[in-house]
């Protein structure tokens, strides 16, 4: 995957270990975005059961879901300068903690209100990861490979997302629904420890070892990490450390990073607006409105999981040959048809169980191929590096806002309208689609330090 010339920045492209190292720092801190995919998802399979446990309405259901985005958005918002402060590998650390307690805390939880604590740290911790780990692998990859290594992360999101449906999918058929929803959440656990375990052995990220003065510790991280000429490098992040320091303070909120920030804004929100959280948390409540049965229904929501993950690894493949931009608009274009399309089937007096399920396999196969790769790599990368923390932590929380908004008001909002929200939905698509044409920047392929000349530049 990494092969090429050494232009990305590797010593050498047949130089093994040092693509070995790359590839495992990278894969190392994605096992945050499986753990984000895997406690996303996991409540899709246990919507029924706690509704009869705890007697919840709809909109009391929709809160307990949404109650773990309410905690993303926290984690988000304060992630960003704590990140820029102790370091990438303190806060992963504390994420993969956090992932642990929260599983087995939501697994044993006795009361509605335990209930919700334990999904609000889980929250915490997804909301954390998703500034962390993105900015994490975009400073420890080569400009040239560092699409595909970033977009490792949204791939082990989808992973983990196929891996709940799946483990909910089996453990509904091993034991009742009573105890089945408890092994749901507490299956989780084991891929945190994993997490945990290797966090400890990921080198911290040589960008922010030399903005924070660690000139020596930041080479033998990048020569660890196989890039060609670490003084080459250092120099670069330093000469743009000392050019934002002596433009200003290392405030967001000012005139000259107006345009990422409404950037980070823009791309947030469209992905939210598509409605992907929608499906993912309620995936199997979908299939049966569209007349599947239980059993069904969960299968599938495998079948979404694993469209998703198939055409999450084709974007490895296409979002650093073709860029972000492309791939935006096509995605927009075919999410719009497909998510048009269910809305119209759902509308209908007789829908049709199969074009509903060609419509939102098509949907999440777009949204794979396009928003769901190029979203946290274009955020990690659109900011310049004195902000970028928090330029993450914005995007970040815009996009948990958006969801938990979305994700709390679906079973209501879907209760009152049907298949009007899914026609909602295809036409901020279509909003999408022109947004991208007219002021999306293309950030493929600029050094980081760069980035604040192109976003000045268009």
């Amino acid at each position: 995957m990494l092969s090429g010339t050494a232009t990305g920045g590797l010593q050498n492209p047949d130089d093994a270990r040092a693509t070995v190292a790359i590839v495992l720092s990278a894969a190392g801190a994605a096992l945050g975005g499986l753990l984000f995919g895997f406690d996303t998802a996991v409540i899709s399979g246990a919507t029924q059961a706690l509704q009869a446990r705890f007697a919840l309405t709809d909109a009391s259901l929709g809160f307990t879901v949404a109650s773990a985005l309410i905690g993303t958005v926290i984690g988000s918002l304060v992630t960003g300068a704590p990140a820029d402060r102790h370091g990438r590998k303190a806060i992963m650390l504390s994420v993969a903690i956090a992932y642990v307690v929260s599983s087995l805390g939501t697994a044993l939880a006795q009361s509605w209100p335990i209930l919700i604590a334990f999904r609000f740290l889980g929250g915490l911790a997804i909301g954390a990861a998703s500034v962390v780990t993105p900015i994490y692998i975009a400073e420890v990859s080569p400009a040239r490979f560092r699409g595909r290594l970033v977009a490792m992360n949204q791939l082990n999101i989808v992973l983990g997302i196929l891996i709940a449906f799946l483990s909910n999918y089996l453990i509904a058929q091993a034991l009742p629904p009573a105890h089945a929803w408890r092994w749901m959440f507490g299956i989780v656990a084991v891929p945190s420890a994993l997490f945990l375990a290797v966090t400890f052995v990921l080198p911290e990220s040589p960008r922010w070892l030399a903005i924070h003065g660690d000139r020596e510790a930041a080479a033998r991280v990048m020569t660890r990490l196989g890039f060609r000429d670490p003084a080459v490098e250092l120099s670069r992040i330093e000469a743009a450390e000392r050019r934002d320091a002596g433009q200003g303070d290392a405030r967001l909120f000012q005139s000259a990073h107006r345009f990422p920030v409404a950037c980070a804004i823009a791309i947030a929100l469209f992905n939210q607006f598509s409605g992907i959280n929608a499906l993912l948390y309620y995936a199997p409540r979908i299939f049966e409105l569209a007349g599947a049965g239980a059993d069904s229904a969960l299968l599938q929501s495998i079948a979404v999981g694993g469209t998703n993950l198939v055409f999450t690894v084709s974007a490895l493949f296409f979002i650093d040959r073709f860029g972000r931009r492309p791939l935006l608009i096509i995605g927009s274009v075919v999410c719009a048809a497909a998510l048009l399309l269910v809305g119209w089937q759902l509308e209908r007096g007789a829908p049709d169980g199969t074009l509903i399920l060609v419509g939102l396999l098509a949907f999440i196969a777009a949204f794979a191929i396009s928003q769901g790769a190029v979203i946290w790599v274009f955020i990690s990368e659109v900011f310049p590096s004195a902000v970028r923390g928090k330029g993450q932590a914005l995007g970040s929380t815009t996009h948990w806002v958006a969801a938990a908004a979305i994700t709390w008001l679906f079973p209501v909002v879907a209760g009152a309208v049907g298949g009007w929200v899914f026609a909602f939905f295809g036409a901020m698509m279509i909003a999408q689609l022109i947004w991208t044409l007219r002021v999306m920047p293309e950030t493929n392929g600029v050094a980081l330090e760069d980035m604040r000349l192109e976003a000045k530049a268009r």
